[in-house]
């Protein structure tokens, strides 16, 4: 029998940043000023599409579309980055593409945090290559300290400085997603 070796790392100790209280209030905040900018969009065939990137922001975007009031469709592209690591890998995979169609739409791409932002700058230039109408971001969590290329962030709730963050969709190698707040992990 072979044994793998682990090389996650164990976090010593969890510190809350985020409580579920907060977190809904920046949602609520965040699908008002979705909701202002697309107001007009109130035929169906002019439909937002809401596409969130997996598997991180698929909490995130739960709770937002609930709280947006224009016409909507959602979703989803997998995209990774990270893999089991704490840090990013610097290349960017696409494991799952979006199955809606994109050309001539407006594109709401909803994503847990901006970090280093190259995942963003790569789905940035292939949704571009899809000719949609627009494309804005909405991200729960910007850690502006730690972008490594310029990307637009168009609705964001959290700026965060520091720490590796768990919670509400956030994982470390797939763990820790279910927590109701955000946590910043320390090893």
């Amino acid at each position: 029998m072979v044994t793998q070796v682990s090389r996650i790392k164990e976090p010593s100790n969890m510190e809350l940043l985020f409580g579920p209280d907060e977190i809904a209030c920046q949602v609520r905040g965040i699908a008002a000023r979705i909701d202002a900018h697309y107001g007009p969009l109130t035929d169906m065939d002019d439909r937002l599409l809401v596409l969130g990137v997996l598997n991180g922001a698929f909490v995130f975007m739960a709770d937002l579309i609930r709280e947006i009031h224009v016409p909507l469709e959602v979703d989803f592209i997998r995209l990774s980055s990270y893999e089991d690591r704490s840090d990013s890998s610097q290349e960017v995979v696409l494991l799952k593409a979006p199955e809606r169609p994109i050309a001539g739409r407006h594109v709401l791409v909803v994503e847990d945090i901006a970090d280093c932002g190259l995942t963003l700058q790569w789905l940035l230039g292939y949704l571009e290559t899809k000719s949609p109408a627009s494309v804005r971001t909405a991200v729960l969590v910007d850690k502006r300290e730690r972008r490594e290329v310029k990307v637009e962030l168009d609705y964001t709730g959290f700026v965060q400085e520091d720490g590796f963050l768990v919670g509400y969709g956030l994982d470390y190698a797939k763990r820790y997603r279910e927590l109701n707040g955000i946590y910043r992990l320390e090893f």
